[in-house]
Formats: structure tokens, C-alpha cells, sequence
């Protein structure tokens, strides 16, 4: 009997066995029914003898092989998916979960061999196919397991953040009202003075998080955009910059018409990070040059530093969340997440604008923003 008729004519057979070692995946499957267990196993076995059924070339089984075959089996694909996103739910981890398509490729080998008489060369060819169904089934299962984990990891993130913002501001409350209603000195007041700093750079830190939830999550940057002078947000984000950095010295060069229709504290956002990144990285804090070109349809931003050019590698990652620089990978200290670089071109994007790097031992490091005026 060809594997196809085999697995329809014994499918609860095999589902059987595909229950009873799903039984076995403790503690997940302690509290679970047969019907849980049993799960999308049957339609999984039935749409692989479909799919085992349909034609295929050569060509066709090879590209299948290395996974690049454009043909796929809908339902096969739908129920894999679905019993990666149920498996997670109920506590399943990654390993017991493919544990199942492993059991239940060896249960069809293993049954369907032994009621064979007599093998024939297209019963190894019905073996093939049958791996590969699985296979595809495995791939959306995993693929869909891994996507839940995904999304449970950002909706903690998303808590942790939210949560931590009220303790935040209570310290940021609390030092700013101890420094202007008792008079502190000498150690005393350089304690208050880093507790304030620490608490500020925390509270960059959650909102970039938050940042970085809220587009993993499928949302996009929140904009609300007003008449604004970029030329005076740059002022203000030097000012910031220089509070935390008293010996750096940006120099501010502008040309032209820098008004537009922007969100301010997006921008604020953007130029803190340009600016901070800068002078983290920059060989001279003071050698750091912020330039404002008014286009007629939009205004250039320009970041300068001179230090340790970026790689043409790390170029191509630079504005992808949770990237460090290698400095900070050997451990010297930071307050980033490596979400700087990405909250930026999320800002960028909003605005529609765009957003380009230059790096090299010469001239330095130069990001060019692009910002039309009106959006």
C-alpha cells in the first residue's frame, strides 16, 4: 500500500500514538484533554497525503528540499502554524514542541514499514515526499511558535517599561525637591547631583524601550506634528548634551529658513541621540559640529564627529534595535540599550524624511537627516 492510502486509512491510529506521547510533555500536558493533545495532528497527517499525492518534478523536489519551493500546501501550512501559536499557549517549549513531528515521522515510518510485503522503488519516493510535508508543517510550527515568544518577551518589555516610569519620576521628584528646599554641600550635594543624572538617563533609557515595543508590536511611531524652529530644538538639545557633558562644546552652524512642521519631541529625540552619539564616540567632545541647512522644501540636519570610523559592516546594522558598538561590547561603560540609532530612524521615518552615514578615518563621521517641512 502506497504511504498517501496509508496514513488516510490509519490516521487515528497514528494520532493515537501522537496523543499518547504528547501525554508524556510534562508538565505542560498535565491539565490537558485528548482533544488538546490531539490537537491539529489529523489535519496535519491528511493534508500531507494530499499534498504527497500532487505532482512534483525534479527541479521542483530539489528547491523543496532547501526550502525555496513557491508551491506550499495551504492547509498544511495553516494547521502547523496554529499548533506552534496553541502549543505555546498551553507551555509547550520549543524542544517538546518539534519533539512532536519527530514521534509522529518516525510512528508513520515505522507503521507503514511494517505492513509492507514487498518494498517498491516508489515507496521510497513516497518517503521522501512525507518527510518533506512534515518538514514544511515543522518550519510554520516553529516559525509560529517562535513569533508568540516574540510578541509575550515585547508585552513584558512593554509592562516592565510602563511600570518602571512611576518609581522613575518619584526619584527624579524627589531629588530635584531635596536640592531646592535643603541646602546640600561637598559630598551631599555631588550624591543628589548623580542621583538626578542616573534617574534622567534611566528615563531615556525605559522611553526607548517603549520605543522599541511599540514597533515591534506592529505600531508605528506616534506623531503629532506643529510650526517649529529646528534651529532652537538643536539649542535646546546642546544644552541638554552639555549638562551631562560639561567639557564638551558643540559648534551650531545654520543657513536658511529652519522652520517646519514638525513633532517637537520627537525631534527632541532625534537630536539628543545624534548629538549624545557624537560625543560618546567622538575622539574630541568639543570637535563635534551640528549644522541646519534651510532647502526650499525641507532642511538638512547634519552630525559630525571625528574618532574611530564605523565599518561598512556595521553600517548596515547601525540603525537595527538592540545594536552596541564594539567599544561597549568589550565592556567600557554605558547608559544605552543600542536603541539610539533605531528610536532616531523611527523619528526620521515618521517625519518622512530620510537618513544617511558616512564614516571613514579622513573625514570623519558625518549623519545627514533630511527632514521635509511639511509632512
Amino acid at each position: 500500500m502506497r504511504l498517501p492510502e496509508f496514513i488516510r486509512q490509519h490516521v487515528d491510529r497514528i494520532v493515537d500514538e501522537w496523543e499518547q506521547f504528547a501525554s508524556t510533555i510534562t508538565p505542560a500536558a498535565e491539565h490537558m484533554d485528548s482533544v488538546a493533545l490531539r490537537d491539529h495532528a489529523r489535519v496535519i497527517l491528511l493534508a500531507a497525503a494530499r499534498d504527497m499525492t500532487t505532482a512534483q518534478s525534479a527541479s521542483e523536489q530539489m528547491a523543496k528540499a532547501k526550502g525555496e519551493g513557491p508551491e506550499k500546501t495551504p492547509s498544511l501550512d495553516e494547521a502547523g502554524a496554529s499548533h506552534g501559536e496553541l502549543r505555546h499557549t498551553v507551555g509547550f517549549d520549543l524542544v517538546q514542541m518539534t519533539s512532536e513531528f519527530r514521534h509522529l515521522r518516525a510512528c508513520v515510518i515505522r507503521l507503514w514499514v511494517g505492513s509492507l510485503d514487498s518494498p517498491d522503488l516508489a515507496y521510497f519516493q513516497d518517503m521522501i515526499r512525507f518527510n518533506e510535508a512534515i518538514d514544511e508543517a515543522l518550519a510554520e510550527s516553529t516559525a509560529a511558535y517562535a513569533e508568540q515568544v516574540d510578541r509575550s518577551r515585547d508585552i513584558f518589555l512593554a509592562i516592565l517599561g510602563h511600570d518602571l516610569r512611576a518609581p522613575l519620576q518619584a526619584v527624579s521628584m524627589s531629588t530635584e525637591l531635596l536640592l531646592r528646599k535643603v541646602k546640600l554641600e561637598g559630598d551631599a550635594l555631588a550624591c543628589a547631583h548623580n542621583i538626578k543624572r542616573g534617574a534622567r538617563h534611566m528615563a531615556v533609557m525605559v522611553s526607548d524601550l517603549l520605543e522599541l515595543v511599540r514597533s515591534r508590536l506592529g505600531k508605528s511611531l506616534p506623531i503629532e506634528p506643529a510650526p517649529m524652529d529646528l534651529a532652537d530644538a538643536a539649542h535646546a538639545a546642546i544644552g541638554e548634551a552639555c549638562a551631562g557633558n560639561p567639557e564638551c562644546d558643540p559648534k551650531l552652524v545654520i543657513s536658511g529658513n529652519t522652520q517646519g512642521n514638525w513633532d517637537r519631541g520627537r525631534l527632541d529625540q532625534l537630536l539628543q541621540n545624534l548629538i549624545g552619539n557624537a560625543l560618546q564616540h567622538g575622539l574630541n567632545k568639543r570637535d563635534v559640529t551640528i549644522t541646519l541647512a534651510g532647502e526650499p522644501e525641507a532642511v538638512c540636519l547634519t552630525v559630525h564627529n571625528f574618532g574611530k570610523p564605523i565599518s561598512e559592516e556595521a553600517i548596515g546594522t547601525i540603525f537595527d534595535p538592540l545594536v552596541r558598538s564594539a567599544d561597549e561590547e568589550l565592556g567600557q561603560p554605558s547608559t544605552s540599550l543600542g536603541l539610539g540609532l533605531f528610536i532616531v530612524n523611527e523619528v526620521v521615518q515618521a517625519h518622512s524624511g530620510t537618513i544617511e552615514v558616512s564614516s571613514n578615518e579622513t573625514d570623519g563621521t558625518l549623519f545627514t537627516v533630511v527632514l521635509p517641512r511639511n509632512i
